[in-house]
């Protein structure tokens, strides 16, 4: 298929030739295009995400790291692992605290963006980069991160249709619509994995299934457990199992029709905290929360640190605030948006998950 047509056109070929193609598919290559052919960060881009909005996101994030690592045994082979690392920011502020707590992690990302890791590498020059979790160092602890990384990996979904759940898929209805798109129950039906949430579920009901998500949330916990370390993920979602249809795209920070020109906004679903706790448990960790990002970063102490901010730039006092209340408040990403922590079991366990606080 020609490399000169857009990815509407190569969809639309491909349904036309060969069918219906299912969500996940649609999913994944709707994003491998768009992450791969832009910065679609701050402002001008499409949406912000937490380490942009205040470099107290980045500096807790780390600061919580070291004291991990200093409490277990303070090993210098640490490696300081990001997953979907944006434009660096997070790391770029993360390593800046590790330094003063005498952590300096040889620096690990998972990025398959050519254009992000241009970004990436002019904040942090001495990356390694890697195109997935196997070219990670084999040996060695992994300090890892992963913050709005597991949602926009592809999902499959299921669709309620009589007594039956069946793939939900995506069809090209109009030849003369080339970038509208559309999903409807496919002709498939799937038997397995349906949970107990789901046996009553009303005509149409969406059951979305992780499948990608899973895999890499057990083969990144079982480096954990094989090598030691842990993992701070964060991310929006939920404590499943549950049904709905949670696909959403996002474009010049609004929301958009997911199925019109694929590729051409953010796609994403919420992410199953409990699910990817279960791949973390079957691999031996230990997994603390979920907690709200808002009870996370209040006992790491975000407040302190504004304060702190307000008092060195008086000018700056009103931003600062802001930028706390954006990422703290239950009406903003404190709640919305989780943490999760996993540990191997003979590493200290990370602070910021008091369910009591």
């Amino acid at each position: 298929m020609s490399a000169d047509l857009t990815l509407s056109e190569r969809l639309a070929r491909q349904i036309h030739a060969g069918g219906p193609i299912s969500v996940a598919h649609y999913m994944a290559e709707a994003n491998q295009h768009y992450y791969g052919t832009r910065d679609p960060l701050g402002a001008a881009g499409d949406f912000t995400t937490a380490p942009e909005i205040s470099q107290m996101f980045g500096e807790l994030i780390g600061l919580c790291l070291a004291d991990v690592w200093m409490r277990s045994g303070s090993r210098p082979e640490a490696f300081y692992v990001e997953l979907g690392p944006g434009r660096g920011t997070l790391a770029s502020d993360a390593l800046r605290t590790m330094a003063g707590a005498t952590l300096v992690p040889r620096v690990h990302f998972v990025e398959t963006s050519p254009s992000l890791r241009g970004r990436q590498r002019a904040l942090i020059p001495n990356v390694f980069h890697h195109e997935s979790i196997a070219g990670l160092p084999q040996q060695g602890p992994l300090l890892v991160v992963a913050n709005e990384f597991f949602d926009a990996l592809p999902v499959r979904q299921l669709v309620r249709v009589g007594q039956e759940w069946r793939e939900r898929v995506v069809v090209h209805p109009d030849p003369d619509q080339l970038h509208q798109f559309a999903a409807m129950p496919g002709y498939r039906r799937i038997e397995s994995d349906i949970p107990a949430v789901a046996a009553d579920a009303a005509e149409g009901t969406i059951l979305e299934t992780p499948l990608v998500g899973a895999a890499i949330a057990l083969e990144l916990a079982q480096r954990i457990a094989r090598q030691g370390g842990a993992a701070i993920i964060i991310d929006y979602g939920y404590e499943g199992p549950a049904v709905g249809d949670t696909l959403q795209a996002v474009k010049d920070h609004q929301f958009a029709d997911p199925f019109l020109e694929p590729g051409e906004s953010d796609l994403t679903t919420h992410v199953d905290f409990t699910l990817i706790g279960n791949m973390a448990r079957q691999a031996g960790l230990r997994v603390l929360g979920p907690v709200g990002q808002g009870t996370f970063l209040r006992q790491l102490g975000i407040d302190v640190r504004a304060d702190q901010l307000a008092r060195a730039s008086p000018a700056r006092a009103t931003e600062i605030e802001t930028a706390r209340n954006r990422l703290a408040a239950d009406d903003a990403m404190g709640t919305l948006f989780k943490a999760m922590a996993w540990v191997h079991p003979d590493w200290a366990g990370p602070a910021g998950f008091d369910h009591s606080s």
